[in-house]
């Protein structure tokens, strides 16, 4: 693959994404990966609330996650069928708001794609949406999907054979959360400005729709699913 992340200006809240995009990646090849930062979905939609307190912002985190529990560090929340913290709700870098992720990631997603595909003359096209993730017991943050467009995020590999030939029984390959995690080495957490990110030859299936349960796994086969209903954190809203 060939990953090149986009260095550009400073966005705004509620500019023209569409153009923005344009303007900092003058051509997109057809059967490219455009990884766009979460913090820019936010920007484009408005998402922005003024920071007023520390209160405030707990009040947010409750009211924005399906299941929450204070930590020493942070809230651990359930948001869109993921786990992450504080709700996404990002501060950094947002001239003091609060930018919540808006509630219909992969409708956004989809519905840029769209746009961007009819705006470069082309048809395969994939689109992530990324966003800084913490791993259970790993020091550090990860770039991860919190949504994406135009290809399969989830490969089956059940059934195939190993180099061994035995049959691989439950191996899925979470192409969406991995091709985000090397976008995001790239881009930068601090003050790089590289929001937008361009993969080349990466290994999907592109498709003209998406289907997001794909790479939401059930609860009850979860493997983390003991460990989460251990600590309280369950699908009901915690206050």
């Amino acid at each position: 693959m060939i990953i090149t992340p986009i260095r550009t200006g400073i966005f705004k809240e509620k500019q023209d994404l569409l153009s923005f995009i344009k303007r900092h990646i003058p051509a997109l090849k057809n059967g490219a990966v455009l990884v766009v930062s979460s913090k820019l979905i936010c920007l484009w939609k408005g998402t922005g609330v003024a920071y007023q307190s520390k209160r405030q912002k707990e009040k947010l985190i409750r009211c924005e996650s399906d299941a929450a529990l204070k930590t020493k560090l942070a809230w651990l929340t359930l948001k869109a069928g993921m786990l992450m913290t504080n709700a996404g709700i990002d501060e950094s870098n947002a001239q003091g708001k609060l930018l919540l992720l808006p509630p219909d990631l992969y409708a956004c997603a989809a519905a840029l794609r769209a746009a961007l595909c009819r705006t470069y003359g082309i048809k395969k096209l994939g689109l992530i949406i990324t966003d800084s993730m913490i791993l259970p017991l790993r020091a550090g943050v990860i770039g991860a999907a919190v949504a994406y467009a135009g290809f399969a995020g989830v490969r089956d590999e059940r059934g195939k054979k190993d180099i061994f030939g035995k049959p691989l029984e439950t191996t899925l390959v979470n192409l969406a959360d991995a091709l985000a995690a090397a976008a995001s080495v790239t881009m930068g957490e601090r003050k790089e400005r590289r929001p937008l990110c361009v993969i080349e030859g990466a290994p999907v299936q592109f498709a003209a729709q998406t289907d997001p349960a794909e790479i939401h796994y059930p609860p009850e086969q979860d493997l983390y699913a003991p460990l989460l209903q251990a600590v309280g954190l369950t699908n009901r809203r915690r206050k």
